[in-house]
């Protein structure tokens, strides 16, 4: 472990003691605020510092085995000592790892819902139709995940499939798992349409958004515009007899949402703010990104839409993700949402990369 990750970790501890110390004061008892962030903070420190103090306990335990090998001369004494080193060895380096992984920063937005906003792109009433299949992958998949899906907005294509449909994910740490299928997808496959049985390539684009609360993103009413207009397609009566269809617009960075399949003008109203602050806060990070320069060097992709990330191929029945080379020949199985293969190679390539930028400042 590099000596800047030591002195990180021995200020971690210090801070920790000190927590301990200013919790036994009386004055921070009868404080509530006071209590309750020192306790925050000492959560946050706690396992991280325990490991480190384990680390060091080992390592105080191989130069002791060191030096038992190089003055003893009991024979019984000597195994022992050779055992004791061996084994603190082979616990010594996989510690490391972990401590340094525990020390990178984690993502403030992945234990949020999350907002999907599907498109058909190129390739006409093949793409919606895609868009359709994807809906379905990724609403089979939350359900083995015990996770709840809500249609915000969605505009139906007359071939099947959807030209757009945006919904909501809630369930544990949702944003961990998903934020990676960000990007455009391409299929290639013989639509329904196609009468010689030649194979089209389609895409659809896909946006995952963290759920934002309007604490997180301020936003200004001043700052908004806000229409109403009747309502097209399925929906009941008040489709046609009533301006229950919302849309909003942030001025200041041009982002639009609207709805118009909730039950009444209030609805769709929030409805479409939960979509704004999703989009302005998407909006703002891309820029952020943008003025840093080049792509990141801890994240997997960029995730924008025009990034192609991932092709399916049916006749083959073969998936492969671009970012990392994973190709799964069990298509169908994926689009029964049985994509966890890709989750987890995307979330462990995700760590990865972040390891060793972290590595690389600390050089």
């Amino acid at each position: 472990m590099n000596p800047k990750t030591l002195e990180a970790l021995e200020t971690m501890e210090k801070r920790l003691n000190q927590i301990d110390s200013d919790l036994q004061k009386e004055d921070v008892a009868s404080n509530i605020k006071k209590l309750t962030d020192l306790n925050k903070e000492r959560a946050s420190l706690e396992d991280i510092v325990n490991k480190f103090i384990e680390y060091k306990q080992i390592l105080s335990s191989i130069a002791e085995a060191k030096t038992i090998l190089t003055t003893e001369k009991d024979k019984e004494m000597i195994d022992l000592a050779k055992f004791e080193l061996e084994d603190c060895e082979s616990k010594l380096s996989p510690l490391a790892t972990l401590i340094e992984e525990m020390l990178i920063p984690k993502d403030p937005n992945d234990d949020k819902n999350v907002i999907i906003e599907i498109r058909g792109a190129a390739g006409g009433d093949e793409a919606n139709i895609f868009a359709g299949d994807l809906y379905k992958m990724y609403k089979l998949y939350a359900e083995k995940e015990n996770w709840k899906i809500n249609i915000m907005e969605a505009s139906l294509s007359e071939a099947g499939g959807y030209s757009q449909i945006v919904f909501m994910v809630k369930g544990d740490k949702v944003y961990s798992k998903l934020k990676f299928e960000s990007g455009a997808h391409r299929v290639q496959r013989v639509p329904k349409t196609e009468a010689k049985g030649r194979i089209q390539t389609s895409t659809a684009t896909v946006a995952v958004l963290p759920e934002m609360s309007d604490v997180e993103v301020d936003i200004k009413a001043s700052d908004l515009r806000i229409d109403t207009y009747r309502a097209s397609g399925a929906g009941g009566q008040h489709v046609n007899t009533t301006d229950s269809a919302v849309r909003i617009t942030h001025i200041p960075s041009g982002v639009v949402a609207a709805s118009q399949d909730g039950r009444s003008q209030y609805d769709n109203k929030d409805i479409a703010m939960a979509m704004l602050r999703a989009k302005v806060y998407e909006a703002a990070v891309e820029k952020q990104q943008a003025e840093a320069g080049a792509a990141r060097k801890s994240a997997v992709g960029t995730g924008s839409r025009s990034e192609k990330i991932r092709t399916y191929n049916y006749p083959q029945n073969r998936v492969t993700d671009h970012r990392i080379g994973l190709t799964l020949n069990k298509l169908d199985q994926v689009m029964e949402g049985n994509i966890d293969e890709f989750v987890v190679a995307l979330m462990n390539e995700e760590q990865r990369l972040k390891v060793a930028a972290q590595l690389e400042e600390n050089i």
